[in-house]
């Protein structure tokens, strides 16, 4: 018998009625971006309507498309279930690794456009992005990508230039939800 310690366990997604194994080790800064963004997320909703759901929830958007995003956003308490979401999230953050991003920028971005999500963001550890995306008209459009900068990054930039770099923006669902890009990125 093997040594279990090594054993590999994959999580698997259905993207359109096809299994995809996930790589089953994301790096260390996939998991801080995607655990800042829970918490973010998390800090901001206590007493709202809006429930924040981590990476391992699993979203049921229908038979041929189950999939577990980094973070979920749901306003909509009767689609939550003890196994998981069954319908239609308000906000989806994937967090890209490498194995997964064909699939996040593509295919599934596309599910997500098709079955209504408001609000996706694609979030790149490696270039500290982020890319919004909002639902209008039944299409996703970009809003905006956002860029989390390192202290020394901007010492060679002008003043303006420096003036014009967002260190924060507006999430959807509420007015006054506002994120910052610094605290998505910490640590990373």
């Amino acid at each position: 018998m093997g040594n279990l310690a090594y054993a590999e366990v994959y999580d698997e997604e259905i993207i359109n009625g096809r299994v995809v194994l996930m790589f089953p080790r994301p790096s260390i800064n996939h998991i801080r971006v995607a655990g800042n963004i829970y918490n973010v997320f998390s800090d901001s909703f206590n007493g709202r309507k809006c429930e924040v759901f981590p990476y391992g929830t699993e979203l049921h958007l229908d038979a041929e498309n189950v999939f577990i995003p980094d973070a979920m956003i749901v306003c909509n308490p009767d689609i939550v279930q003890n196994r998981g979401i069954f319908g239609t999230p308000d906000l989806v953050v994937e967090v890209l690794s490498p194995s997964t991003t064909k699939n996040d920028i593509g295919e599934k971005k596309a599910v997500y456009e098709k079955h209504g999500v408001r609000e996706y963001w694609i979030v790149s550890p490696i270039a500290r992005s982020i890319e919004v995306y909002l639902l209008q008209d039944g299409k996703f459009h970009l809003d905006e990508v956002y860029h989390g900068y390192q202290e020394g990054e901007l010492d060679w930039m002008k003043e303006e230039e420096r003036a014009k770099i967002a260190v924060s923006f507006k999430v959807s669902l509420y007015d006054d939800f506002v994120i910052s890009i610094k605290d998505i990125f910490a640590r990373v």
